[in-house]
Order: C-alpha cells, then structure tokens, then sequence
C-alpha cells in the first residue's frame, strides 16, 4: 500500500471538508427573534423628566460574514401600532397623526449600506432609517453581545446600540414645548440562526 499517496488524499478530503465547515459557520443569515429583541425610547418630558417607551415585536433579518465583516447587513423594522407605554390614552395619541401616524406610516425601518468590525466585538453600521415617510442616513455603534445554542439547538447571535435622533427631522414636531426634540433609542436585537 502506498502511505504516501493515501496521506495525500486524506490531507485533501480533510481540506475540503475543513474549508467546507468554515464557510457554513462564516456567512450565515439571521432572523430576528421578536419575543428577545427590544426597541426603547427615551423622551424629556416638560424640560423635568424623561419619558420612557417601547416599540414591541421588531422584526427583520441580518446576515453575518466572519471572514469578511464588510459582507455583513441588516435590516430591522417596527410596526408603529405597537406602540407601548404603559398608558392605553398616551399610546392611543401616540398613534394619532400628531406623533406616529400609524395608518399612514405603519413601519418604522433601517437599512444598513456599510458594516466595519471596528474592534473584538465592536462594528460601524451605517444606514439608512426611515419614519414618517422620511429617510435619514444613520450611523451607530453596534455591540455583538455574545452567540452560541440555546436549549433546542437553535444557535443565536445578538447586537445591541445605542442613539439619539430628532423627531423634528422627521417631521414629528407637534407639542415641541412640553415634549424634547431628542430621542434617546437603545436597540437590542437577538437573532436565529437560519439553518442550512
């Protein structure tokens, strides 16, 4: 038996399966898992306090490339009528055309353009947000919070962020006077693992 030659094609099964699993667990596709993601917002209310709010069930995708984080995207949204404060007359004003203007703008969405791995487990995502009908370039830092399987074998990845936008921007400019301009938003978005 030539060893030589059989060390040669084992060597080369072995390549190919080695090359074969790094690019399964390397570009995967995400879906946003609804129940474990969250989006909070954080208004001053009067000049004396800050007001806090959720918009609940965000949905979407994102897909994760680790050889080449400059493939990477993400595509996140949220359904307006979802609005939560914890106040059934507030959420219902909140939905009216003075804020959200839920049956007209159902959806408030981001949709990255450019992916840098900044640091370990730091990324630049820009992108562009759009609410009320108006897009806005946006740039944030993305925190990957950790991965790995839960329970049922699902493997799961996770980001979180933080920023502030204007609503007048946006054209939401009604009670400027008693309510901020700024909007404090902290996104956290867990994500399934699609499988192949």
């Amino acid at each position: 038996m030539n060893f030589a030659y059989v060390f040669k094609i084992a060597a080369a099964v072995f390549g190919v399966f080695v090359a074969t699993g790094v690019t399964s667990v390397a570009a995967d596709t995400y879906r946003v898992d609804p129940v474990h993601s969250a989006v909070i917002f954080r208004i001053q209310h009067l000049g004396v306090s800050d007001a806090f709010g959720r918009i609940n069930d965000p949905s979407g995708s994102f897909f994760l490339d680790e050889a080449d984080p400059g493939k990477n995207s993400m595509e996140i949204s949220v359904n307006t009528h979802k609005v939560d404060t914890a106040n059934d007359k507030r959420d219902k004003n909140l939905r009216s055309p003075d804020f959200f203007n839920v049956e007209e703008f159902p959806s408030i969405s981001f949709k990255s353009r450019e992916f840098e791995k900044t640091g370990v487990k730091t990324y630049r995502i820009t992108g562009d947000l759009t609410m009320l009908g108006v897009t806005k370039p946006l740039t944030v830092t993305a925190t990957r919070v950790g991965s790995g399987k839960d329970p049922w074998g699902r493997y799961r990845t996770g980001f979180t962020t933080e920023f502030t936008i204007k609503r007048s921007e946006f054209g939401m400019d009604f009670l400027m006077s008693g309510l901020g301009d700024d909007v404090h938003i902290t996104v956290s978005v867990e994500g399934i693992r699609l499988r192949k």
